[in-house]
């Protein structure tokens, strides 16, 4: 008698437990959470139609818990890669001035940032700087010790994307050369 009521508040309790994990699942699908350790099967699309830059001032939360930085969804929505090809802030004169990162694109390369700042960090045999207009989204960061994955970008010749699985948020990088 002691034995099967054990077994049945262990099966109880499995079943509860899976019950609320599922119900979980569900609402970080639904609400589209950021971060985790998701890494994105591909960087964004390239915007349709022309914009000229990104609204000042604007919030990125776009749902509850999200951080207010461009970020990733799960569903492989870009949140806040919007402001297409005509955006200022990331033209350049001269794009790839420093050449192309032969390191690796894409989610099946994850780097570990070894060092420096937003000015200046290294990875993967590579140094990279921050665009100055997304200086405000890195302010935790870890540079000794995130992982960062790299995508191009669709709309902006010269940058990269770089991705931290830790916080689910993105910038614009410039490759700077070899280390």
């Amino acid at each position: 008698m002691k034995k099967s009521l054990v077994v049945c508040f262990a099966a109880m309790l499995v079943l509860a437990l899976q019950g609320t994990a599922q119900e979980k699942k569900g609402r970080t699908e639904r609400e589209g959470a950021a971060g985790r350790g998701y890494i994105p099967p591909h960087g964004p699309p390239a915007m349709r139609q022309e914009q000229h830059g990104a609204p000042q001032n604007r919030s990125l939360q776009d749902h509850e818990g999200h951080p207010n930085a461009p970020h990733v969804h799960p569903n492989g929505q870009w949140v806040g890669h919007d402001s297409g090809r005509n955006d200022a802030r990331y033209h350049m004169d001269r794009p790839w001035e420093h050449g192309h990162f032969a390191g690796g694109i894409g989610r099946q390369h994850v780097f570990r940032i070894e060092g420096g700042g937003r000015d200046r960090f290294w990875f993967g045999g590579g140094v990279f700087s921050v665009a100055p207009a997304d200086y405000g989204y890195v302010s935790d960061w870890l540079w000794g010790s995130d992982s960062v994955v790299l995508y191009d970008d669709p709309d902006h010749d010269g940058w990269y994307l770089a991705y931290n699985p830790r916080l689910g948020t993105y910038v614009h990088v410039l490759y700077l050369g070899p280390r």
